[in-house]
């Protein structure tokens, strides 16, 4: 099945094109809800309520653009409305996380599990913006846009972000989670 044959038969609520849209995307927006819940029945969940969204809006896709862009955007949205619901996404400035850490020889060659392990032991704001910038590309004016926040606070925890993530792989900060 194509993807225009996918789409239309989804919009005519076709339940073997939505089945067929969930196989071929289920997999890969899991993964994208992994990154911003840290408990797995939670990325799971924010999965189904995303396909439900999916499945109601998919008459507001215009064909502009890429088709998994739209579905994944949805995705990251399910995630970050669930992510603010189970916890707060704090985006104060935190002393222990101010210096930037040093050079060290952190191994490049993390298993997919271990970085989405890693990920997830960051505070929820952090992991929200590191996201959004470093994996799916958002620009900082469109994190703070989706997070409400300022363009400069998105700027500030992804580089906290960073720093508490190289400590952490160089073992100069506990993993406290």
């Amino acid at each position: 099945m194509t993807e225009a044959e996918l789409i239309a038969g989804c919009q005519r609520a076709d339940s073997k094109a939505q089945k067929h849209l969930y196989e071929r995307f289920a997999s890969p927006m899991l993964g994208v809800s992994r990154r911003y819940l840290k408990n797995e029945m939670d990325a799971e969940e924010a999965l189904l309520n995303g396909f439900m969204k999916i499945y109601r809006n998919i008459g507001q896709f215009e064909n502009k653009g890429s088709f998994e862009g739209w579905v994944r955007r949805i995705m990251v949205n399910e995630a970050l409305a669930f992510l603010r619901k189970k916890e707060p996404l704090h985006l104060a400035i935190e002393d222990s996380h101010i210096q930037v850490a040093g050079t060290g020889g952190a191994d490049q060659d993390l298993a997919e599990g271990e970085l989405l392990a890693l990920l997830g032991t960051l505070p929820a704001g952090y992991r929200a913006v590191f996201n959004l910038y470093a994996i799916e590309g958002y620009a900082h004016q469109e994190i703070a846009n989706m997070l409400g926040i300022t363009e400069g606070t998105s700027k500030s925890q992804l580089s906290k972000a960073r720093a508490m993530l190289q400590r952490r792989l160089t073992g100069q900060e506990a993993i406290t989670n």
